[in-house]
């Protein structure tokens, strides 16, 4: 049933100017569950994060989220459900010139009136549950990679927001910050109930902590399913995208002319 499904995206279509990006996309995400959104680079699928948030408009079909179609949305009912959802960027995006603390604090002090002492309870509580607390006074700049997107994902979730998104949460982590990166988005999603979208390249961490997969190529949905199914699929792409292969549907060569037209050749009569 609909009501099952927190974000529900249809036909959706999108083109940037005249170059097509997402083409026919339906993606149903449930509530509670954290999904994957794989795919190559530039397959659209940080697009999808944008036309979700409302940054962007579909150039046709819909996305709606909690029931309201975001497009159709006024600019006021738009940031109302913004307040709705948290957003982790790639790298974290923390505020450079702010403290740990007032990183975790902006939102709550943007979108809220709560007094001081409330909000610095609930950026303490947050920063506890991301390993933190004792990194409060620092600065983005002295944090490591690991922590920064941890400090991050705390922010994303000030708000206790009911749909959170990822765009590339693993992005340039070592193997103990990428393990608990994966373990904080779980257990964060699972504590507050939310639902969590998570743009992401590395497969076999998400195979380990999400509930459903969607592949991305060439604007389409190419193959969908639970890690098990992922797992056990024969189909090409799924197989050359989880196995790391060079040869497979994805070409490794950007289409181009052929080697001895491109070089001038054909004309001293070498074979194309």
């Amino acid at each position: 049933m609909a009501g099952d499904f927190l974000v529900n995206i249809e036909n959706l279509c999108f083109d940037y100017g005249d170059k097509p990006v997402l083409r026919g996309v339906d993606m149903r995400i449930p509530k509670g569950r954290v999904v994957a959104i794989m795919g190559g680079s530039g397959c659209g699928k940080t697009t999808l994060l944008r036309l979700i948030g409302g940054q962007l408009r579909p150039t046709s079909g819909r996305v709606r989220v909690a029931g309201e179609e975001v497009s159709a949305m006024r600019l006021a009912e738009l940031y109302a459900l913004r307040k709705r959802m948290g957003m982790l960027f790639q790298f974290g995006a923390l505020f450079t010139d702010l403290s740990v603390f007032d990183n975790v604090a902006f939102p709550l002090r943007e979108h809220t009136d709560l007094p001081e002492a409330l909000i610095r309870d609930l950026v303490m509580m947050k920063l506890q549950a991301v390993g933190l607390r004792g990194a409060r006074d620092l600065m983005p700049s002295a944090l490591s990679g690991g922590m920064a997107r941890r400090v991050a994902l705390a922010r994303a979730v000030a708000l206790d927001p009911a749909l959170i998104m990822y765009d590339e949460p693993f992005t340039g982590l070592d193997p103990i910050s990428l393990g608990v990166i994966g373990q904080l988005i779980r257990r964060l999603n699972d504590a507050l109930g939310a639902t969590s979208i998570m743009v992401t390249h590395d497969v076999q961490e998400s195979l380990l902590m999400v509930d459903y997969i969607y592949f991305i190529s060439a604007g389409q949905v190419v193959a969908e399913g639970t890690p098990a199914e992922i797992r056990a699929s024969r189909d090409p792409f799924v197989d050359q995208f989880v196995n790391a292969k060079a040869d497979g549907p994805v070409s490794y060569h950007f289409p181009a002319l052929q080697v001895a037209a491109d070089f001038g050749m054909a004309e001293a009569g070498v074979p194309a």
